[in-house]
């Protein structure tokens, strides 16, 4: 389904009129970078290193790949759930010996429940869209608009919204791309087999939250709160932090050591959930790996995972001549698609229990709210097509396809390296499945 921009401007302005007239928020309000960086995926965007440009004697003809995680929202309704039952047994406390706690008394909890965007959610994604025009916009031009798509969750929709939205503004409403909306290759269930990452988040859970509980129940005597609910109370902070662009007073009782604790249990969930550490994980993003490669090299796209024949057989719904492409998808998805490609693989798998302080797999530089994942293809002096792949702005080491200093690797390099997704999962779909 195509949006036109009419659509997109009207959900636009129903999304960002949440945000009043307020100026436009500032992620440093929430508290310290140190800190925010600890919010593992629910850490607000930012980017990790400076923007490297090409190198001399390299241009960017094509940015074949925009793939971007939604805007900050509310909490699931899972994640409710846990925040609501730790929330309940702190305020149940006879008192409270911590004066931190003092607004427990008067608190109401008001967060949203259903992962629904939230304004400054919406402002991300915008900002994302003007950035990619000023990097960008050398690509495109009113006859060829980039190709926009987003998974069907209503944040991702509404992500890709702002996106567009912001891009047109930047444009002067010059460039005005559509929206496309629905593809499987975007959506983060495709797995019905798919393990999860309980056991090894339980694990280092058992392992932190018990002193952390053991802290608040002595500051709330009666409490009774489990070393389980501290990983699902501590996002209350960041939640309410984004949600009220300020910050939270539930983030005063965890310490940064603390944080960083609560960071390591969120790399674990990404890396045995649907990253290198699940037995099912890395298939999950081999569809979308191979939708990259048609694009890169113009062929069509290789079928038989999670792609839709249908629309990736349409020259309409999946156009191969476009030189800007941005997908919006969740961050489980992303998960899978850098363990397809083979970026930020570990030496060794995470231990579930001793964080290992050289860990390349950390979620809040991988997979925060509006992340994203960049494959620029340049032409080079010398002929041959080159690739380099930029997350969170910062630039990948490929390895597994001779990359130079400068993180180039020849195109024709690039795709001999991904022989797993050219192999379609090398048997590892079907397991999906029987």
């Amino acid at each position: 389904m195509l949006l036109p921009l009419g659509a997109i401007a009207l959900l636009f302005s129903q999304i960002h009129a949440c945000a009043g007239s307020a100026a436009p928020p500032v992620i440093t309000q929430f508290a310290p970078p140190a800190v925010q960086h600890s919010w593992a995926a629910y850490t607000p965007y930012f980017a990790v290193e400076p923007y490297t440009p090409p190198p001399e004697g390299c241009r960017i003809d094509q940015v074949r790949a925009f793939l971007q995680r939604h805007g900050a929202r509310f909490p699931t309704s899972g994640a409710s759930t846990g925040i609501l039952t730790a929330l309940n047994k702190l305020q149940s406390a006879t008192s409270f010996t911590d004066p931190r706690l003092d607004f427990l008394r008067n608190y109401t909890y008001a967060l949203g429940k259903n992962g629904d965007l939230i304004p400054f959610g919406a402002f991300q994604s915008e900002e994302a869209g003007k950035e990619a025009y000023a990097r960008y916009s050398h690509l495109v031009s009113p006859q060829n608009l980039p190709f926009v798509r987003a998974s069907s969750a209503e944040r991702t929709v509404d992500s890709a919204t702002n996106w567009t939205l912001g891009f047109s503004i930047a444009s002067n409403h010059v460039l005005n791309p559509p929206l496309a909306v629905g593809n499987d290759t975007l959506d983060d269930s495709m797995c019905p087999n798919a393990g999860s990452s309980d056991a090894q988040t339980g694990v280092w859970t058992a392992i932190y939250g018990a002193p952390i509980a053991a802290r608040l129940n002595a500051a709330a005597p009666g409490a009774n709160l489990t070393a389980a609910d501290i990983s699902a109370f501590i996002p209350i902070c960041p939640f309410e932090s984004a949600a009220k662009d300020a910050t939270s007073p539930f983030c005063a009782l965890f310490t940064p050591a603390e944080f960083a604790q609560f960071e390591y249990f969120g790399d674990l969930d990404k890396f045995y959930g649907t990253g290198y550490g699940q037995p099912l994980g890395r298939v999950q993003g081999v569809g979308y790996v191979n939708e990259l490669l048609a694009r890169l090299t113009g062929a069509p796209v290789r079928l038989g995972t999670q792609v839709n024949a249908t629309l990736d057989t349409d020259p309409t719904t999946f156009p191969l001549s476009r030189a800007l492409y941005a997908d919006f998808t969740h961050d489980n998805q992303m998960a899978a698609i850098y363990a397809a490609l083979g970026l930020f693989a570990q030496r060794a798998p995470l231990d579930p229990a001793a964080p290992d302080a050289r860990r390349t797999w950390v979620a809040s530089r991988l997979t925060p709210f509006s992340g994203r994942m960049v494959v620029e293809r340049l032409a080079c002096a010398g002929g041959a097509p080159h690739v380099r792949v930029l997350v969170n702005d910062a630039l990948q080491p490929l390895e597994f396809c001779g990359s130079d200093r400068d993180g180039l690797c020849t195109l024709a390099a690039f795709v001999a390296s991904q022989a797993y997704a050219r192999g379609n999962g090398l048997g590892d779909f079907a397991k999906c499945f029987t």
